[in-house]
């Protein structure tokens, strides 16, 4: 018997038919779940709704595209809004294709999620079993039951076992009883918007690029553990992250970043590598920030770490005097690009 998982992150007494009003905020309630739904599930979560499905990994513009239009209907037609996406990433759990972590792990699609005016969010749990569901299966073993008023996909959306199912196969596999929104692809200068072309441009060092894509910051979260405190002893502290999820990392190289902690928003310089001024065969990199004008503990703290702007580089230097002014020198170009983004 298949494992079927139900989390709510709300709580127990709330009105499902109208999540969005507890003290007059949006709330984005997040539900597990895995095919094929339970008759228990489908009884608790069985409403007319429109839902944008994709895998949506970076909700960049053209995935932002499709869950707007998602939302905006649900307001026209007076229901909720819902968004369903898959996890782990098909391509993790099928070994193949260029898959080299998130641009949006799933607490990192939540934190987005949540400021787009989502009510629900579906993680489905993508294993090899649910691979080989068929798109009939899928229509009407998972979107049919929770009784999808109309579902909303890109103009690529494909689905079910080897991508068989195309987005306008939808309606009919649901014999007629949902509706189908296909949005057409997001364009920026004539360029559709990829998420691959997004890792790459990550990858390549081209933060602008990306930034431009997502239409934010690209961002990661870690948790700041002890080092080698090396940092401090050169006149330049530093937070040394232990990264929360498997995301996209970014090229070798050092970047003017924005953190968010403890409410506030603080500037500072990011340098993503192996340092190979001490060290010779490392080959896991390291995440470093040096926040400006701070001087408080943060170990264990969780910081959100927006990536602005690329620097230059990692490159060995011939010794310490160098290196520390060459730190310095980043420090001041990270100030000038992020007074210049505000």
């Amino acid at each position: 018997m298949p494992l079927h998982r139900l989390r709510f992150s709300f709580r127990s007494n709330m009105n499902l038919a109208n999540p969005s009003e507890i003290a007059g905020e949006t709330i984005l309630e997040t539900i597990h779940l895995t095919y094929p739904l339970t008759d228990d599930i489908i009884a608790a979560l069985a409403k007319r709704q429109i839902l944008a499905i994709g895998q949506f990994d970076g909700l960049h513009l053209g995935h932002a595209s499709v869950i707007e239009s998602a939302v905006r209907l649900a307001g026209e037609e007076g229901l909720p809004s819902a968004v369903m996406t898959f996890h782990p990433h098909p391509k993790e759990v099928m070994k193949k294709g260029d898959y080299e972590g998130y641009l949006t792990p799933p607490a990192e699609k939540e934190r987005i999620l949540r400021g787009m005016g989502v009510d629900y969010l579906y993680i489905v749990e993508f294993n090899d079993a649910f691979s080989r569901v068929s798109p009939h299966n899928f229509v009407s073993g998972m979107l049919v039951p929770l009784q999808i008023h109309t579902a909303v996909v890109g103009f690529d959306f494909r689905f079910g076992y080897r991508g068989e199912g195309y987005a306008g196969m939808l309606r009919q596999l649901s014999e007629d009883s949902m509706d189908v929104n296909i949005v057409p692809p997001f364009l920026i200068e004539g360029e559709k918007v990829s998420s691959s072309d997004i890792r790459k441009a990550l990858q390549e060092g081209n933060i602008r690029q990306v930034d431009r894509w997502l239409g934010r910051p690209y961002a990661i979260k870690g948790t700041v553990m002890h080092g080698e405190k090396r940092g401090r002893k050169l006149g330049f502290p530093t937070a040394n992250l232990q990264l929360e999820e498997a995301y996209v990392l970014p090229a070798k190289g050092v970047y003017a970043v924005r953190v968010s902690y403890g409410g506030t928003v603080l500037s500072g310089v990011m340098n993503v590598g192996v340092k190979p001024t001490f060290h010779e065969n490392e080959t896991r990199p390291s995440f470093e920030v040096h926040l400006f004008d701070f001087n408080g503990q943060l170990y264990g703290e969780s910081l959100l770490v927006e990536v602005v702007d690329f620097i230059r580089e990692e490159r060995k230097f011939s010794g310490i005097d160098e290196l520390v002014a060459q730190i310095a020198k980043d420090a001041e170009t990270a100030k000038q690009l992020l007074s210049s983004e505000d």
